[in-house]
Parts: C-alpha cells; structure tokens; sequence
C-alpha cells in the first residue's frame, strides 16, 4: 500500500450527476493521469421533473480520451456528434472513445426524470 487516500470531496457534473473522484485529488497527477479518471456518483433521490427539462449535462468535448460509463440504478440518456444515443439503464455498461474530438451530452432518461 503507497497511501491510503482520505475521501474527496462530492462535486456537481451539470445539474444532474453529484459525483466524487474515487482516487481523491491523484485523479490528474502524474501518478495516474493520463490512464485513470474515476468518478462514482453516490445513490441519490431526484424528484420527479416537472419543467420538462431533463438534469444532466449538456454538450461539452472530450479528445483523446475513452469515457466509460456504467449504470447501478436510474437510466442515462447519452447522445453524441457522430450520431450515437441510447439510454444507458441498470446493467448496462457505454465506451466512448473520443479519438481526435467528439461533443457529447448526458441526461437523465425522459423515464428516469418522471
């Protein structure tokens, strides 16, 4: 064991993912940067969206990454400048690999959001 590494502090990703970075503040450092970047997004109650809008993040780039995304409970909805989009639902596991540049969003399913 090289350190045990105290928990980091919880932060918004848009308005619809309260997330901690697992490896506490090493996440963009040189000991693991540029191989990990691991976020877990800690169970959390959503009331039920009524404005219609559904809470996520919107289009925002990545390049020269592969962002992988698994679901525990809820659905995501993902779509992307290549034309992919599906919602990512309990079980389910999404690879994106954004090679020279993709611009993508993530929300929470029209589903989930009821």
């Amino acid at each position: 064991v090289k350190q045990i590494l105290p928990a980091a502090p919880m932060y918004w990703v848009g308005d619809g993912f309260h997330v901690q970075q697992v490896f506490s503040n090493k996440a963009c450092t040189e000991e693991l940067s540029p191989f990990l970047m691991l976020d877990y997004a800690v169970p959390k109650y959503f009331k039920p969206n009524e404005n219609g809008s559904p809470l996520g993040i919107g289009q925002h780039p990545h390049r020269g990454v592969d962002t992988v995304m698994m679901a525990f409970k809820g659905e995501v909805e993902h779509a992307d400048s290549i034309g992919n989009q599906d919602v990512i639902k309990p079980g389910d596991v999404q690879w994106m690999t954004s090679g020279r540049g993709i611009i993508h969003q993530e929300f929470h399913s029209n589903e989930f959001s009821k």
